[in-house]
């Protein structure tokens, strides 16, 4: 039997009642969010610690990264304001979510880009869906200063983070993994860069475990006055830990950094715009900070990939890195539910996986011959 009328729609059309729309409003989506918590199995017993580890995927998303459930709402409160184009500084995701976002809604992206370090497989998204892209002879960094400076002086909206509705499409993310738990996780693992997503993760969290929930009437810590509950925060939450890459970490030094580096370009941020709020989450859910060396990153990527047929980018990789470690000493606790968000595809960066498959093993070339496929088989089935 059909069932018609229960098409999903997207994170606004599912938690309207949770965000700050009306009927009114005009919702630009792409079917954004409802991405899947995966079990892992094969890795934990690798890590031989009895725990449960989920990854949400959210490299399933439209342009293939978390972006897309912050850009949803961003584009559609900038629409409904009458705005003709957004604007905003990027490593990449953000700008393929706002390009993309953009042109559903029929208005102009300009993005700004580092000059260099920023995967091709991003870059492509965000020409190939219209956006102006200016490439700037600096870092993201950089370009965030001038996205808020010309923002002053152009008919743009930013869609960075710093935008609050941003937050409010992320933190969906913590609704959908209560959802299908039945309850919040005892851990979540993110990696940071701009430290908006461990923001809105938070969030999501503590409004799922509100009582006494009324309407807010003025700004609160988060959410600046856009959230719709308030009352006393209970119940089950996690503690939230967040994982930087070591080449640019300010969470872990403790001050911002200028020339951040790492190989993981989606958190190769130097000045978090989220800083004080991440350091709040941090303080309230009595979780912490760690870094995360690149080969680390590397290698906890290409685990996933081999042992759970899970292909996150490098940056998503970060919080698996940091989890393993955490896990292996005790950090984490045994017998503990633990949720890994994997924020990008392993597609955005193709070539720096391509660069870690190297041996005769991962490419053979042989004459086009059966007894050469056959021999080739052969050489590689394991003992």
């Amino acid at each position: 039997m059909n069932n018609f009328g229960h098409r999903y729609t997207g994170l606004i059309e599912r938690y309207r009642d949770r965000l700050p729309v009306s009927e009114s409003t005009p919702i630009i989506s792409l079917g954004e969010g409802n991405t899947p918590l995966i079990k892992l199995h094969n890795l934990p017993k690798i890590l031989k610690k009895n725990v449960d580890i989920y990854v949400k995927y959210e490299g399933l998303n439209p342009t293939g990264s978390f972006k897309d459930r912050g850009m949803t709402m961003a584009v559609t409160k900038a629409v409904e304001a009458g705005s003709k184009a957004i604007i905003c500084a990027s490593t990449g995701n953000t700008s393929a979510a706002a390009a993309a976002y953009a042109a559903r809604a029929g208005i102009t992206a300009f993005v700004l880009i580092p000059d260099g370090k920023i995967a091709m497989g991003k870059l492509a998204q965000a020409m190939m869906y219209g956006a102006i892209t200016i490439q700037i002879k600096g870092n993201f960094d950089d370009g965030m200063r001038l996205v808020k400076e010309v923002a002053d002086k152009a008919p743009v909206t930013i869609v960075n983070s710093i935008n609050p509705y941003r937050l409010q499409g992320q933190k969906t993310a913590a609704f959908e993994i209560i959802e299908e738990l039945g309850r919040a996780p005892d851990y979540h693992c993110l990696p940071v860069g701009n430290a908006g997503n461990i923001t809105a993760h938070w969030m999501g969290y503590c409004e799922s475990s509100a009582t006494d929930v009324t309407k807010v009437t003025e700004s609160c810590a988060f959410c600046e006055g856009h959230c719709k509950y308030a009352g006393s925060i209970v119940g089950n939450r996690p503690k939230m830990i967040g994982y930087q890459a070591a080449g640019s970490a300010p969470f872990i030094r403790g001050a911002m950094v200028d020339d951040p580096e790492t190989i993981a370009t989606a958190i190769r941020i130097g000045h978090p715009q989220s800083w004080d709020r991440a350091w709040k989450v941090m303080q309230e859910s009595g979780g912490w900070f760690d870094e995360c060396s690149d080969e680390d990153i590397l290698v906890a990527q290409k685990l996933l990939a081999q042992y759970e047929g899970v292909f996150c980018e490098p940056a998503s990789a970060a919080s698996f890195a940091g989890a393993m470690r955490d896990i292996q000493s005790g950090k984490i606790a045994e017998g503990s539910t633990i949720v890994l968000t994997l924020t990008g595809n392993g597609m955005k960066d193709p070539d720096t996986a391509i660069a870690q498959c190297t041996g005769k093993s991962v490419m053979v070339q042989i004459p086009a011959e059966l007894d050469a496929v056959r021999q080739a088989i052969l050489n590689n089935l394991a003992p």
